[in-house]
C-alpha cells in the first residue's frame, strides 16, 4: 500500500501547522511516550466498526480486496502550510511563498462579468443542443409538440403529454346555454301560529293595540307570493320539458322558470319528482320549440376526462366552469328537513359548483348531459358531485308521466346494535371486544326468522370476521336483497352459525 505520506488527500484531516516534513505534535509525543498512536474512526447511518468496541478511539476501518479483508489505518494527515498574507505576522520564508495583487476591485464588476460569462456558455449549450436535437425526435430541429426527451434509438418510447385546455369550451358553452334555465321560486306567507286570537278583535285592538300591526304599505299583500329559493335546471325536449332536482322545487306554491330570449319568466308545472332520488320534472309552455340539451351516457366517461357545468351559483346566470371528472360511483348521506338522501353512484367533480348550481347540467365533450350538479362539499373546494345519466335515464319515463318511483333496495336483517365494552367481555363469555351485541331483534325481520336473538354477539359474516357494529353494518350493506348470508353468532359463550336471507328495509317499511 502506498506510504500515507505520499497520499495528499490526507492534507484534508490535518489540524497542524507544521512544515510539510514534520510529524504532527501528536504523532511525537506517542514516538517519544511509547504509547501506542490512537486513530479515529467517522461513520454515516448505523454502521459500526468491526476493529473496536468504542468506534471513536482506536478503531480499524476493514478494507475489503479480492485478497480478502486488511486493516487500514487511518493516520494522522500530513501538515497543510499556513497562508500569510502581506502585512500579517509570520516568517519570511512563509510570507515569500504567496503572490498577491494589491489592486482593489470592484465586486459589480465581477459579478457583470461573471453574469455575462455564465448567458454565453448556457447560450452557446441551448445552441448546440437545437441544431444536434439532442432531445427531439427523429427530424431535427426542435422536439416536437408534446414530446418529452424522446429518442429514435435505443428502445426509448416518446412520451406524449397535453398540456392544453380543450379548445371547444367556448363553443360547448355557447350552444348549451339557451337550454339551461334559472328556476325560482314562491312561497306563500306562513300565518304566525304565535298571534293570540283576541288580536282578531277590532275593539280588542282599539283599546289595547297590536303588537303584530303591520303597515299600511303592507296590509293589502298577506296572499302575494314569497321568494323562498332559486335553483338551475335545462331542457331536454323542445315541448318545454326540464330537467332539475327535487329539492330545488321542494315546498314551492310557484314556480317561475326563465329562459334565455324570453323577455318573462313561464311559470311550470310539476310533472313529477322523487325525493329518495332527488330528481324532478317540470313543464313550460310556449309559442315554438324551446333550445335543448341531449342526455348522454355517463357510463361512458371515465376518471379524468374534461367537464363542463352550467348553472346559475349566487344568482349569477349561465356560469359556466370547467373541470375534470375526479371520480365515480361515490356514495354520501345528505340530511334535511324531511330526512336524509342515500346518494349512490355520485359523479366526483373538481369543476366549481356552488349554491344555485343545483340542477344545472354537468356536460362532456361532446355537449351532451352526463350529470345533473347535485351536492358539494362544504369541508372543501372543489369537492362536486352529480347524478349520473345513468341513475336519471330509467326514471325518466315514469317522472315525466307522474308516476311513484320504488325506492332503491336497501339491505337490512333488522337488528339494534352496539359495540362490545370490556367490562361485558367476563359477562358475556368472550375471549375479547370483537363482534357486536344485539340489543333488539325487530319480529318478522330476517335476524328474527334466522334465529338471532337478543344479546346474541354477532362475531363473523360469511366466515369473515367483524371488530365492531360499523363493519357489520357494511357487510350487510354490501350484500344483495336476497342474498343468504351465514353469520356467527356467541350465545352463552359458544359459537352458533345461523342463516340469514337479506331483507329490503324500504319494502319492510311500506308493509
Amino acid at each position: 500500500m502506498e506510504d500515507h505520506k505520499n497520499n495528499r488527500f490526507d492534507d484534508f484531516f490535518n489540524t497542524g501547522a507544521a512544515g510539510p516534513n514534520d510529524k504532527p505534535d501528536a504523532e511525537k509525543r506517542a514516538a517519544d511516550s511509547g504509547e501506542k498512536r490512537q486513530t479515529y474512526y467517522y461513520s454515516y447511518g448505523p454502521y459500526k466498526s468491526n476493529g473496536a468496541a468504542n468506534p471513536a478511539v482506536g478503531a480499524v476501518i476493514p478494507a475489503v480486496g479480492s485478497e480478502g479483508v486488511s486493516a487500514v489505518d487511518v493516520t494522522a494527515p500530513q501538515p497543510v502550510r499556513p497562508l500569510y498574507p502581506e502585512g500579517a505576522s509570520g516568517s519570511d520564508t512563509a510570507k515569500g511563498t504567496w503572490q498577491f495583487d494589491n489592486k482593489k476591485r470592484s465586486p459589480i464588476r465581477s459579478v457583470l462579468i461573471s453574469f455575462l460569462a455564465g448567458a454565453l456558455v448556457v447560450s452557446g449549450l441551448m445552441f448546440a443542443a437545437d441544431r444536434l436535437n439532442l432531445f427531439g425526435g427523429d427530424s431535427g430541429g426542435t422536439a416536437g409538440s408534446g414530446s418529452i426527451f424522446g429518442t429514435s434509438g435505443g428502445g426509448v418510447r416518446t412520451t406524449a403529454l397535453d398540456l392544453d385546455r380543450p379548445g371547444n369550451i367556448a363553443s360547448i358553452a355557447k350552444s348549451a346555454n339557451p337550454a339551461v334555465v334559472l328556476i325560482e321560486t314562491y312561497v306563500k306567507p306562513r300565518s304566525n301560529s304565535s298571534r293570540n286570537y283576541w288580536y282578531d278583535d277590532p275593539i280588542f285592538r282599539y283599546f289595547f293595540g297590536d303588537p303584530y300591526q303591520q303597515s299600511p304599505r303592507s296590509q293589502g299583500q298577506d296572499n302575494s307570493l314569497q321568494p323562498s329559493g332559486a335553483g338551475s335546471g335545462f331542457i331536454y325536449k323542445e315541448s318545454g320539458y326540464i330537467l332539475t332536482n327535487q329539492h330545488v322545487i321542494d315546498g314551492a306554491d310557484e314556480i317561475q322558470v326563465t329562459v334565455e330570449g324570453y323577455s318573462k319568466p313561464f311559470t311550470a308545472k310539476v310533472l313529477g319528482s322523487s325525493y329518495d332520488y332527488d330528481l324532478a320534472v317540470l313543464k313550460i309552455e310556449g309559442d315554438k320549440p324551446f333550445p335543448v340539451l341531449p342526455i348522454g351516457n355517463s357510463d361512458d366517461m371515465d376518471v379524468g376526462d374534461w367537464v363542463v357545468a352550467i348553472g346559475n351559483p349566487y344568482g349569477f346566470e349561465h356560469t359556466v366552469t370547467v373541470g375534470v371528472l375526479s371520480h365515480k360511483g361515490r356514495q354520501i348521506p345528505i340530511t334535511d328537513r324531511n330526512g336524509q338522501r342515500e346518494y349512490k353512484h355520485l359523479l366526483q367533480t373538481d369543476a366549481s359548483i356552488n349554491p344555485g348550481n343545483s340542477g344545472g347540467p354537468l356536460l362532456n365533450l361532446d355537449g351532451q348531459v352526463i350529470g345533473i350538479n347535485t351536492a358539494i362539499s362544504a369541508q372543501a373546494q372543489g369537492i362536486g358531485f352529480a347524478i349520473p345519466t345513468s341513475t336519471i335515464a330509467p326514471l325518466l319515463d315514469k317522472l315525466e308521466k307522474g308516476q311513484e318511483i320504488p325506492k332503491e333496495p336497501s339491505p337490512f336483517i333488522g337488528v339494534t346494535l352496539q359495540d362490545i365494552d370490556k367490562s361485558w367481555v367476563e359477562d358475556l363469555k368472550l375471549e375479547n371486544t370483537d363482534g357486536a351485541i344485539v340489543l333488539e331483534v325487530q319480529r318478522g325481520t330476517p335476524a328474527f326468522q334466522g334465529g338471532i336473538r337478543q344479546y346474541d354477539v354477532i362475531t363473523k359474516v360469511n366466515g369473515e370476521k367483524v371488530a365492531n357494529s360499523k363493519e357489520l353494518q357494511e357487510k350487510i350493506k354490501a350484500s344483495k336483497v336476497g342474498d343468504k348470508v351465514t353469520i356467527t353468532v356467541m350465545r352463552d359463550g359458544k359459537p352458533i352459525d345461523l342463516t340469514v336471507t337479506v331483507g329490503d328495509r324500504n319494502a319492510a317499511q311500506t308493509q
